[in-house]
């Protein structure tokens, strides 16, 4: 089938990748001429594993291509995904600019029949919205077709080949019919393909996001509860995730969730329930907790060093808002170090991906390290935000003698209680008991 995708970023690279793999004749559109160069070479704009083989093997056998007109992309395509941004405007609520901008030109340019499907991740309505910018120049006729995309970051090739479900929102059958066979190959293991109306498609993208957010949120505050009482948290969640209607995903607490999905996504569906009349409640509970429990570390620093941070220089393990991305969009890494900064302490910090686009943030504020125990050269304490694989099992012997102090602050629970007690190491966790080393 010939598909073309509007809009290359994480989503749309990802589904025009992943679609070319399945034999689609894929033409991908972007208005940035240095990117479309760039794609065209070869280069990977984004950081996804295992997305650069399937990327570059498509390239060569000509499946996927890059242009900066979309002309050229609607004559080529039968079936247009819209990968555009949504971004968060000022009130929470999804800016749609960038999809009803293309809707409109599309319209204009058309000459036979698309299945034009939005792919974004947008507010409920928004189908009606496109399908009404498109017709106002349409000369021909075109369905519109809502297909939210699953995808994690860090697994959205996997995650796209080996879907759980693909959910489908359209009220035309001929449209229906395209995007099953489009979708038939990556469903030949029997997980289904569910039709619904365009409303229910686009709710159900948000739902989802926003339920995963709240089951974090919930966790955190158990672990703030935690230590409260002297609970510990590891034991309820291991307690809570054995009963088969709770599920074990998602009940790890930590310093808040980030990226690109949940933060906007449970804001934009509580501004959409403002808008229709309804108060989200649970909603609006789980953005505030989030947004503190970013930096639900910093009492904990604040005591151990007495109220000054002033001169004191901390190493940050991790600045990705997850493991195995670059993607520091909402990244609880950047509050921490926002509020290290504003109590006049220094930073040293290293990821395996992220630096450089915290450079971009931070050039010249805080200082990057080439590796993880580099960070660690004379700094008074250690942080950790993010959860990378190569931060599970240290050397703990190594940082004891590389850092001036003995104190780590752990925003993700790596270590086990037990092996850090061995090392007489200070360890502030979440929702655990807090060790004071004897020295």
């Amino acid at each position: 089938m010939k598909v073309s995708v509007i809009g290359t970023g994480y989503v749309g690279l990802v589904t025009g990748t992943c679609l070319a793999e399945t034999g689609n004749e894929v033409l991908c559109v972007d208005i940035d001429e240095q990117k479309v160069q760039k794609m065209r070479a070869g280069e990977v704009p984004i950081y996804e594993p295992h997305l650069d083989v399937l990327f570059e093997r498509n390239i060569n056998a000509g499946r996927l291509k890059f242009t900066t007109s979309l002309e050229a992309g609607l004559e080529h395509g039968d079936i247009i995904f819209l990968a555009l941004p949504t971004p968060e405007d000022e009130d929470g609520s999804a800016d749609l600019s960038y999809v009803l901008g293309v809707a409109n030109s599309i319209g204009e340019l058309i000459k036979d029949y698309k299945v034009v499907v939005d792919k974004s991740t947008v507010p409920v309505g928004t189908a009606e919205k496109v399908h009404q910018a498109i017709a106002k120049n349409a000369t021909c006729d075109f369905d519109v077709v809502s297909n939210p995309e699953f995808l994690r970051e860090g697994f959205a090739v996997d995650d796209f080949l080996k879907p759980e479900r693909i959910v489908i929102g359209s009220s035309s059958e001929k449209a229906t019919d395209l995007m099953k066979k489009l979708y038939k190959p990556f469903v030949r293991s029997g997980n289904p393909i569910i039709v619904m109306d365009e409303k229910s498609a686009e709710l159900t993208k948000y739902a989802a996001n926003s339920f995963l957010a709240a089951k974090i949120t919930f966790m955190n505050e158990i672990a703030n509860y935690c230590e409260k009482v002297g609970a510990d948290v590891d034991k309820v969640r291991i307690g809570m995730g054995t009963d088969s209607r709770i599920g074990k995903r998602f009940l790890f607490p930590g310093i808040g969730y980030g990226g690109s999905c949940f933060p906007k996504d449970v804001k934009a569906l509580y501004k959409s329930g403002k808008e229709a009349t309804y108060d989200f409640q649970i909603l609006d509970s789980v953005i505030k907790v989030n947004q503190n429990q970013k930096i639900a570390l910093m009492p904990k620093i604040l005591k151990h060093f007495d109220n000054d941070l002033k001169d004191k220089t901390f190493a940050i393990w991790g600045l990705a808002f997850k493991p195995e991305t670059d993607d520091i969009r909402e990244a609880p890494s950047l509050y921490m170090i926002q509020e290290l900064l504003n109590e006049k302490a220094k930073i040293k910090a290293f990821d395996p991906e992220a630096m450089d686009n915290v450079k971009k943030k931070y050039e010249g504020e805080i200082e990057f390290a080439n590796s993880m125990y580099e960070t660690l050269e004379d700094v008074d304490a250690l942080i950790i935000c993010t959860e990378w694989s190569i931060f599970r099992t240290p050397n703990f012997s190594k940082i004891k003698d590389l850092m001036k102090g003995n104190v780590i602050f752990d925003g993700r629970n790596l270590y086990d209680l037990d092996d850090v007690k061995k090392e007489n190491l200070s360890y502030y966790s979440i929702g655990r008991e807090t060790l004071i080393s004897e020295r």
